[in-house]
C-alpha cells in the first residue's frame, strides 16, 4: 500500500483529516473529480477579487477552538453577515429586527413591534399549523411572511410553502433590538486573500490529485491506501443499492461590471416570487474591496438531478428513512470513513464541518 488514507473529495472535511493524519506521520492522497481543490469553498479570483465560486461562504462558530484552528492557517478578517431583503423596489434589513419593524411599519420601541405582531398573529387564529405557511403566520404574521419569508422560501425549496412540512420553520429569529448582524456567533469573518489560503494551508504538502472520478476505477484507487476516507454522496459509495437521496440545486450566474459598487453590500435577497434568483452576491465587499470593477453572482435554485450538483439535503422522511439504510451498510465498514455533508447526508455550516473531521481524526488515533 503506497498510503495509509485515500481521501475521496477535497472540500473541508477531506482537507481538515487528511491534516491531522499526516500530522500524526500518516501518508495521505487527497483525490478530488472537480478541477481544484477546496470543495464549495473554493474561490475564483477576478479582477483581484476572490469569487466564492459556490456560493456566499461566511465564517461563524462559537467555538473559540476552532476559531483558532482556521486563523493558524490563515487570518480572518471582521466581516459581519448582514444581508438586506429586496421585496418589489423596497429594501429591508435581516434577520428580523426592529430596523426591519421600522421600516414595515414605522414602530420605533420593541413594545409597539411586538404589539403589531401579536395583533397579526391574533386575527389569523392558526391553532394547529399543518404546513410551512400556517407555521410561519402563525409566529411572526401577515406582513413578515408575505414580504420576507413565503417568496424566498417556496423558491429556495421549488415548493409552494402550502405544500412544505410546518417543521421547517420550527421558529423564526426575532429581535426585539437594531441589530443586523445575521448571525449571534461570537467569531466571524472571512479569510485575508480568499478561502483558498486556507484549503492551501491545509493539504501543505500533502499528496493531491484533480479531475479524478474515484468510481470509474474504484479498484485501482482502493488499492492505493489501506483505508478510505470518503466525503461524496453515500449512495453512490453503495451503488444506489436502495435507491438515490434527493438533493436541491444551484445555480450561479457570475457577472462582471464596470462600476466599483453595484448594490453597497455583500448580500442582497430577492424575495418576491416573480424574480427567479434568490440573491445577489457582491464578492468584493466580503473584503472590503475596492477594486475599480465588480463581480456579483445571481443565485438560482434549482431542482436536482444528475447532471446538477447536489447543495442541500431534502431531509424528508422518505430520504431519512433512505439514509438510514445506507448508514446501516457504513457503520459496518472497518476501512471506510464516511463524512463531510453528502456522506452523512445532511447541511452542516464550515465550522460544523471542521468539528466533525476533528472528532473523528480523535476517534481514529485514540482507538488504535
Amino acid at each position: 500500500m503506497e498510503y495509509d488514507y485515500l481521501i475521496v473529495g477535497a472540500g473541508l472535511f477531506g482537507a481538515v483529516f487528511a491534516h491531522e493524519a499526516t500530522k500524526n506521520g500518516k501518508k495521505c492522497l487527497v483525490i478530488d473529480k472537480r478541477n481544484h481543490l477546496g470543495g464549495n469553498i473554493y474561490c475564483e479570483e477576478k479582477e483581484g477579487i476572490n469569487v466564492h465560486k459556490y456560493g456566499a461562504h461566511i465564517f461563524h462558530t462559537n467555538d473559540k477552538s476552532i476559531w483558532d484552528y482556521v486563523n493558524s492557517f490563515v487570518e480572518f478578517n471582521r466581516f459581519t453577515n448582514s444581508p438586506m431583503a429586496n421585496f418589489k423596489g423596497a429594501l429591508y434589513n435581516l434577520p428580523f429586527n426592529m430596523n426591519t419593524f421600522y421600516q414595515l411599519w414605522g414602530v420605533k420601541t420593541p413594545e409597539e413591534a411586538k404589539a403589531k405582531i401579536k395583533e397579526q398573529v391574533g386575527d389569523l387564529d392558526i391553532k394547529n399549523p399543518q404546513n410551512l405557511e400556517e407555521q410561519a403566520l402563525s409566529l411572526v404574521g401577515t406582513d413578515i411572511y408575505e414580504k420576507l419569508i413565503k417568496g424566498y422560501t417556496e423558491k429556495q425549496w421549488g415548493r409552494k410553502a402550502t405544500e412544505l412540512p410546518a417543521f421547517i420553520i420550527k421558529r423564526l429569529p426575532v429581535r426585539f433590538t437594531y441589530d443586523n448582524n445575521y448571525f449571534k456567533d461570537k467569531y466571524q469573518g472571512i479569510p485575508e486573500g480568499g478561502y483558498n489560503k486556507l484549503t492551501e494551508g491545509l493539504l501543505k504538502g500533502i499528496d493531491t490529485l484533480t479531475e479524478v472520478d474515484y468510481f470509474k476505477d474504484k479498484e485501482k484507487w482502493n488499492a492505493k491506501a489501506s483505508k478510505i476516507v470518503f466525503t461524496g454522496r453515500i449512495d453512490e459509495f453503495y451503488d444506489f443499492k436502495y435507491g438515490k437521496l434527493n438533493y436541491r440545486s444551484l445555480k450561479f450566474e457570475h457577472e462582471t461590471l464596470d462600476v466599483d459598487n453595484y448594490q453597497g453590500n455583500a448580500v442582497v435577497n430577492y424575495n418576491e416570487a416573480e424574480v427567479p434568483h434568490t440573491r445577489i452576491i457582491e464578492h468584493k465587499h466580503f473584503e472590503f474591496g475596492t477594486q475599480p470593477k465588480t463581480i456579483i453572482t445571481k443565485e438560482y435554485p434549482q431542482e436536482w438531478d444528475e447532471s446538477k450538483e447536489p447543495y442541500y439535503p431534502i431531509n424528508d422522511a422518505k430520504n431519512g428513512d433512505l439514509f438510514k439504510k445506507y448508514k446501516k451498510l457504513a457503520e459496518q465498514e472497518e476501512n471506510v470513513v464516511f463524512g463531510g455533508r453528502l456522506a452523512e447526508y445532511r447541511y452542516y455550516d464550515m465550522h460544523q464541518v471542521i468539528g466533525s473531521a476533528l472528532k473523528r481524526i480523535r476517534y481514529e488515533f485514540e482507538h488504535k
